[in-house]
């Protein structure tokens, strides 16, 4: 079975294309499952559209809702499609979330960590003539953060769980043990991690996790799925294979999807 999880639209304000779109890439790319996922409205915040440019208003939610029902109806016969969320790990709005989540037709949650006090991580002017001391603090608080998603039980999914290094590079080599403990919360809380493909949109290059950080996820006993974090139809299916044969060349014998907020198993 050939899938994708991590999608977004144009609702986000940093996307391009609507909904059918990907489904049509989806289709292009011959996958069996395709599944929407686009960023969550800030819930926690009074606005109805807050930071319009980086996730859709509280409004737009059930116009979302609605049109992917609809589509997954029109396309049963050719394609699974999945409905999904990307959620912002806010610990202080975490159970607005996830009262509002158990009331929704979803067929998953991701948690994403995209904040560090109060600035988004790929804010490249964040990372200007940042100190060595600077980094590792940076570093820890997100991992510490990434840790905390997990064990708050909110998600199904963890996305891109060391985006951090995304236009910082220079992270990826800063050594910590909040590293192991993030690996160690996600895999005692028994949550599933994806393999991203987006990084290559951003300084860093290459996949979330990087590959030594998926080498420790695979120690660990850590579950995978797949997603490309397409905000773009062109990227939908992003190295689908390549991300495939890697997980088998270290050891994964399965990866997983998730229907109405259920676990499923699927041989690689």
């Amino acid at each position: 079975m050939t899938f994708d999880l991590h999608t977004h639209h144009s609702r986000c304000g940093h996307a391009r294309g609507g909904l059918r779109e990907y489904v049509e890439a989806a289709l292009s790319a011959g996958l069996d499952t395709i599944g929407f996922s686009d960023h969550s409205p800030f819930f926690g915040e009074r606005a109805d559209h807050h930071k319009p440019w980086v996730a859709m208003a509280k409004s737009d939610f059930p116009g979302y809702l609605a049109e992917a029902a609809a589509l997954r109806e029109e396309y049963r016969h050719r394609i699974r499609i999945l409905i999904g969320v990307e959620s912002d790990f806010f610990p202080e709005h975490i159970e607005l979330y996830r009262n509002i989540y158990q009331n929704l037709p979803l067929d998953y949650v991701i948690g994403s960590v995209h904040v560090v006090g109060g600035v988004d991580i790929f804010n490249l002017e964040r990372w200007e003539n940042a100190s060595p001391a600077l980094l590792l603090k940076e570093k820890e608080r997100y991992c510490d953060l990434v840790a905390a998603s997990a064990r708050c039980g909110a998600f199904d999914i963890l996305g891109h769980i060391d985006a951090i290094r995304g236009n910082c590079p220079e992270l990826g080599a800063v050594e910590s043990p909040a590293v192991e403990r993030m690996l160690r919360a996600i895999a005692e809380t028994d949550t599933v991690v994806e393999v991203n493909t987006s990084g290559g949109t951003k300084k860093c290059g290459g996949w979330y996790p990087a590959p030594d950080l998926l080498d420790r996820a695979r120690f660990h006993g850590i579950k995978m799925t797949f997603g490309s974090d397409a905000h773009d139809p062109e990227r939908v299916a992003e190295d689908h294979e390549r991300v495939r044969e890697r997980l088998r060349g270290i050891g994964y014998r399965e990866w997983y999807v998730f229907e109405q907020r259920k676990r499923r198993r699927l041989p690689l």
